[in-house]
């Protein structure tokens, strides 16, 4: 048992987001390891670090220093914003910083304990304008970056040229709409990328495009060859013997499937997932280890490493960790960002020989802070939900002593398609250290259990979840882990929709906290960014023929069913959730007479990256509902 709580400033505000990790060959057989760091210290700065494969984290090398922020507003979530290229040990990197693409090559070292070498300063390639770029890969026989640029309320596939400063993009295709997640086949004759149209998101109908590159480099005959109406589709990549590979959901399932020549084979069927909701760029859950597909395979909300043989063979390997995510490898070697229970999140580094057997290492991305004994563990938890329907969490038990029954935090994930992850989470085991019980809700919605659980969500936002998030505080209290009269609960975005229709709707609650929340529903389908424009169509009903379902589930049209104190925390740069929301949430609640508190920050959007706002956040909640529940 902890001696004392979790000091908060150990709780968060330390992690750096670890992202993107990828592998490089160099000529002599070695693998580079290079990867993006989010550091909350730095005010949420993003970089890119380098360093051999294998070799100790001491050895890694900042490339891209401060002032410089790797950083894209594409659909205000970016994702991929660091492009890389390998040519005999001379490194060539594009990246998006400012909204617009820069260029510099590196020298890399054949000692792993030496630095790399600048080949001069960052190049900016683009000219500033109201545009944005992001996911893009490097083209280097053609000596060009291909990625998405966003203008104007459009997407376009574009090609900027390497060697060329300051230069207007040239367009290579327009979607209807949406597009991104481009790969360039082995031969570099092709180029494959999927496309999604509104009212769609991508991960409910998406397709799989393909496109020969002509001797200039234009696109000749773009085409759909798999996804469509009900179907999505997830990371397209080549294998080295040109058949193109992607994970689709036709099944339940989102599995993998193989193009050679005109026809898909499935080869891997699996009641689990390979993929997840393309909310940002840069996604990887599967890649070819030199023999065979390696796989990060999600059943029942954790997370293992599979090896998927050609033949069609399944074979698991064996490592430690069950929360994976960035998946990458070459030539017998792997990464991904790992964490499991009893240990943060961190880059986790294998040898695959030809079984199973692989060697790994961890590296964790701050210090342990609590021993193994300390740790509250996540238990798997089903209960009945919404009609009765099995549907899962993930509690947390205190670890501190506790006389009877405990206080429960219940956790709603934003998304609301994410999921509640079983990976070390320090934020979680501050409520735990300090007596409280955690339940982390995987609602009607979440990801991770099959198609058919994420589309219990359709036309049931702020009925299904709602009802889960109540249902598990339920059975726990049913089952004296939970004391009735201490039961609050919290959520950002999404989640903290969810947390506000939870207060309105249930009388389970006692205290509430929200961050960047959606309080009107009807406000979100009429000002909110383009990327999730019609997300409700799918999750409410069109706009605006189904106005009155809208006012029925909307929390501020509601205000006066809420009957116990909120607190709000907001970014003032907040772009998917305007401020005017959570101001007029909070003013509806005082009219009432209800306690509330608003904590805004001018210099965060949706999406709190500075260590100190994280910091604040934190204490400030567990302080607001102590005083409020009487603990």
């Amino acid at each position: 048992m902890p001696l004392s709580p979790l000091p908060v400033d150990q709780a968060v505000g330390r992690l750096p987001g670890l992202k993107e990790p990828r592998l490089l060959p160099g000529h002599d057989g070695y693998c580079w390891l290079l990867w993006l760091e989010q550091r909350p210290q730095e005010r949420g700065r993003t970089t890119a670090l380098i360093r051999r494969f294998g070799a100790a984290s001491s050895t890694a090398f900042e490339l891209t220093p401060a002032p410089i922020n790797l950083r894209s507003r594409v659909h205000d979530y970016g994702g991929n914003v660091l492009a890389a290229g390998l040519d005999n040990d001379r490194l060539t990197l594009a990246w998006v910083s400012g909204g617009n693409l820069w260029r510099q090559a590196w020298q890399l070292p054949t000692d792993e304990l030496a630095a790399p070498t600048a080949m001069g300063d960052p190049v900016q390639l683009t000219r500033a304008d109201n545009s944005d770029f992001a996911d893009g890969l490097l083209d280097l026989k053609r000596r060009c970056w291909i990625g998405v640029r966003e203008i104007d309320g459009r997407d376009a596939l574009i090609r900027i040229d390497l060697d060329q400063p300051v230069q207007d993009p040239e367009q290579l295709h327009q979607p209807a709409d949406f597009l991104g997640y481009a790969c360039l086949s082995p031969d570099g004759d092709q180029l494959a990328w999927l496309e999604w149209q509104q009212p769609a998101m991508p991960w409910d109908s998406s397709q799989l495009w393909l496109a020969d590159i002509d001797p200039d480099g234009g696109l000749q005959t773009p085409r759909c060859i798999a996804g469509g109406d009900g179907i999505s589709v997830f990371q397209p990549q080549w294998l080295p013997d040109g058949q193109l590979l992607v994970a689709e959901d036709s099944s339940g399932w989102w599995n993998l499937m193989l193009r050679q020549g005109q026809e898909w084979r499935r080869p891997w069927p699996l009641a689990a997932e390979t993929a997840m909701p393309q909310w940002v760029y840069g996604m990887s859950t599967t890649a070819w280890d030199g023999e065979a597909l390696l796989a990060a395979v999600c059943a029942e909300g954790a997370w293992s490493l599979k090896r998927l043989w050609l033949d069609g063979r399944v074979e698991s390997v064996e490592q430690p960790f069950d929360d994976l995510a960035g998946l990458r490898a070459n030539n017998g070697c792997a990464v991904a960002v790992a964490s499991n229970s009893c240990t943060g999140a961190g880059l986790l580094e294998l040898t695959l020989t030809g079984q199973v057997e692989c060697a790994w290492t961890h590296a964790a991305a701050v210090t342990a802070v609590l021993k193994e004994a300390e740790i509250s563990r996540g238990e798997p938890l089903w209960f009945d939900g919404h009609d009765g329907r099995p549907t899962h969490a993930w509690y947390y038990p205190p670890s501190a002593a506790v006389d009877g029954a405990a206080p429960l935090l219940v956790k709603s994930h934003s998304g609301p398609t994410a999921m509640a992850r079983r990976g070390l989470s320090l934020a979680i085991q501050y409520w735990t250290s300090r007596g409280w019980g955690v339940v982390d809700v995987n609602y009607g919605g979440s990801t991770g259990f099959g198609r058919a659980y994420r589309e219990r969500l359709n036309r049931g936002w702020g009925v299904v979840d709602v009802a889960d998030c109540a249902a598990a505080a339920q059975a726990l209290i049913r089952a004296g882990r939970a004391h009735p009269e201490q039961i609050a609960i919290e959520g950002g975005s999404a989640g903290g929709f969810t947390t506000l229709a939870c207060l309105c709707f249930t009388d389970v609650f006692r205290a509430g906290a929200c961050r960047y929340a959606v309080c009107d529903l009807a406000d979100m389908a009429e000002d909110t960014h383009r990327f999730e424009a019609r997300y409700l169509d799918q999750l409410v009903g069109p706009w605006p023929d189904e106005q009155e379902t809208y006012a029925a589930r909307s929390p501020l049209q509601h205000a006066d069913q809420i009957r116990c104190p909120v607190l709000f925390f907001q970014g003032m740069k907040d772009r998917v959730v305007p401020p005017a929301q959570t101001e007029r949430m909070a003013s509806a609640l005082r009219h009432n007479g209800i306690a509330v508190e608003v904590r805004l920050f001018e210099d965060e959007g949706h999406g709190f990256r500075d260590s100190a706002v994280q910091i604040q956040v934190l204490e400030e909640t567990e302080t607001f509902f102590r005083r409020h529940l009487g603990l």
